[in-house]
């Protein structure tokens, strides 16, 4: 962490303080996980979830374009203690996102949250041990309880950013020459249009990621044509829609035995193939090309268009249920076509090769942009807080920062499977840290041999923009990200508190000025309190 001023005067409050002990940010997938965790593991404690759109979900709710889904199985992207229960492993967002609605109803998490509540600022203060959060109320549609929201203060022991890590407001655009002349609709899928109808339209889907993959197949189905227009390859690879091995262990065991089985079986299975893609990365990439060129058939240039430049999962691969993307390039209702953008033209788009496409509606799938920390200004002591100077501890704290944890999940597996461990990981620091009468716990780089890596977790587009914003990790345990579910498994749900980095101390006992506490808890006590919750 590092004063980017000296000094930093928090706004004040416009109303009164509401206290409370945890304070999640965001009631999306992680959000309403967290919440789950705290009330089976701390069920004394008082929280409250601020989302600050109108709706619970958060990435669930706000995409909506068409055969939007889950690219990850939902019997790990689903949560660990709610099996689920449908035929379909691969979920489309409708579908994920009632689960996330049953799951917040069904055990009382939803009288927790606060709808239209925008953190805008949250400051600790070492001589309180609190955060003091400011909440705005967005102007324009009222809450689900029927009232405008003005702003608000919040106080809390300890808060859990759930917010995820783009920005909801608005997706990555590139500027290309001559945007202002195309006379079709641009679109980003990020805020899909709810009249847009591409029926017997000609469209340009921009981009490689998993939203193109998606919404190509299923914009064939009704569209004149439709053209997936990349400017490099990806890695495609073909997965059932359904798993058979889940759907048989369900229809013999109970639920939650049969889920469980599932969730290991593709855990162990993800870690598998990604290991190997590790070790053999020549190997695992002629295998992925050649199941593409399976797929496709004889008539499409596979070396051009499916063989990226980059080795497999230097960026996400991108999965496609019972090769649904394969199928309408097979049967002509899809195209790819490998190029880069000279210029928009008032029909279309004009290619480097000198190539026109001809489009009615233009899909700019180019991407997020990312908002570190949900965009909250964070200031510990009065002092703003950079996390781009930042080390990442165990993959869910930042250096320095007192009592605040954050959720981010795998980037080669689920989602959920990380912020999971996350939220349990909090579970045992809140109780470790009361049960000793401390106050607040603060990661600290006391090891000098620890150095930064400043490359990000995965070369993504959003990711190696975002770069110079992002936190860093360490170079070697407890802030290096390995990307390993059982290695954070024994690390957070089984592993010692007491590391020499999480730090815990009690405020009576006074500060530095920066937050720094003279005293932490001894390793002997340390170990009686950091059993599982």
């Amino acid at each position: 962490m590092r004063a980017m001023s000296d000094t930093c005067v928090p706004p004040q409050p416009k109303a009164e303080i509401e206290a409370v002990d945890v304070l999640i940010v965001g009631a999306g997938l992680s959000g309403i996980g967290a919440a789950w965790h705290l009330q089976r593991h701390r069920p004394g404690l008082r929280y409250l979830i601020l989302e600050g759109r109108h709706a619970l979900g958060g990435t669930w709710d706000l995409f909506r374009y068409p055969g939007v889904r889950s690219d990850s199985d939902m019997h790990t992207l689903g949560y660990h203690f709610r099996p689920w229960l449908q035929a379909q492993a691969i979920a489309d967002g409708p579908a994920i996102l009632q689960y996330i609605r049953d799951t917040a109803h069904d055990h009382g998490i939803t009288p927790h949250i606060r709808y239209g509540h925008r953190v805008r600022r949250a400051d600790w203060s070492s001589a309180s041990a609190r955060w003091t959060v400011q909440v705005d109320g967005p102007e324009g549609p009222k809450s689900p309880e029927g009232a405008d929201n003005p702003p608000f203060a919040f106080s809390a022991r300890v808060m859990h950013l759930c917010s995820g890590y783009y920005d909801y407001e608005a997706g990555y655009l590139p500027t290309w020459p001559g945007m202002d002349s195309y006379q079709g609709r641009r679109v980003h899928p990020q805020h899909w249009p709810a009249d847009l109808d591409c029926s017997g339209l000609r469209v340009v889907v921009i981009g490689s990621g998993a939203t193109a993959v998606t919404l190509v197949p299923e914009l064939a189905k009704t569209a004149a044509h439709v053209t997936l227009l990349q400017r490099s390859p990806t890695y495609i690879v073909t997965r059932p829609r359904e798993d058979a091995v889940a759907n048989r262990l369900r229809a013999h065991l109970p639920a939650g035995a049969a889920y469980a089985l599932t969730r290991w079986k593709n855990v162990l299975r993800g870690l598998y193939f990604y290991g190997l893609a590790q070790r053999k990365p020549a190997a695992v990439k002629a295998a992925l090309v050649g199941w593409a060129r399976q797929q496709l058939g004889p008539g499409v240039d596979v070396e051009r268009h499916f063989t990226p430049r980059y080795n497999p999962w230097d960026q996400r691969v991108c999965l496609v249920p019972d090769g649904d993307l394969f199928q309408a390039m097979r049967s002509g209702r899809a195209e790819v076509v490998t190029d880069e953008i000279a210029a928009f033209t008032e029909n279309g788009l004009r290619l480097r090769s000198g190539t026109e496409l001809t489009a009615d509606v233009i899909v700019t799938a180019t991407g997020l942009q990312m908002k570190v920390a949900g965009g909250i200004q964070l200031a510990v002591d009065g002092r703003p807080v950079d996390l781009s100077q930042a080390l990442i501890y165990k993959g869910l704290m930042y250096s320095d920062v007192p009592n605040l944890a954050f959720a981010f999940g795998y980037t080669n597996a689920s989602w959920t499977l990380k912020c999971d461990l996350t939220a349990a990981f909090l579970c045992r620091v809140i109780r470790a840290m009361d049960a000793r009468g401390m106050d607040h716990f603060t990661p600290r780089r006391n090891d000098p041999r620890i150095t930064a890596d400043n490359r990000p977790p995965l070369a993504a587009g959003y990711m190696q923009r975002a770069q110079h914003l992002l936190p860093k990790q360490g170079s070697k345990a407890p802030w290096k990200l390995y990307q390993n579910y059982l290695r954070d498994l024994l690390m957070l749900r089984f592993g010692r508190l007491h590391d020499g980095s999480l730090v815990f101390g009690r405020k009576s006992e006074g500060s530095t000025g920066n937050g720094t506490v003279k005293t932490a808890v001894p390793r002997t006590l340390m170990d009686r309190l950091t059993r599982r919750p």
